[in-house]
């Protein structure tokens, strides 16, 4: 994932499930429209800081890494300091 951060802009994230049957919905429309993706890692085993620049949460169905670090969590939103919503 690290090799992907410096490749793209903004936030990257990857999802990993153990079979097929964990994944609930996709969801890609034609035009832009918002794209879906809804499933399930199951229970939470752990969640840690990979090279302090990835969330992981590893449940007993998969994997759930974001590229989002320690310092990204304990500061303050640059999107509502900018006025701007989600």
């Amino acid at each position: 994932m690290t090799e992907v951060r410096r490749r793209v802009a903004g936030r990257v994230f990857t999802i990993e499930l153990n079979a097929g049957s964990d994944l609930k919905k996709v969801s890609i429309p034609n035009g832009p429209q918002r794209l879906l993706l809804e499933g399930t890692i199951g229970s939470l085993k752990h969640a840690k800081f990979v090279e302090d620049s990835v969330l992981e949460l590893v449940g007993t169905g998969g994997t759930l890494r974001v590229d989002l670090s320690r310092e990204d969590i304990a500061r303050p939103s640059l999107a509502k300091s900018r006025g701007e919503g989600e």
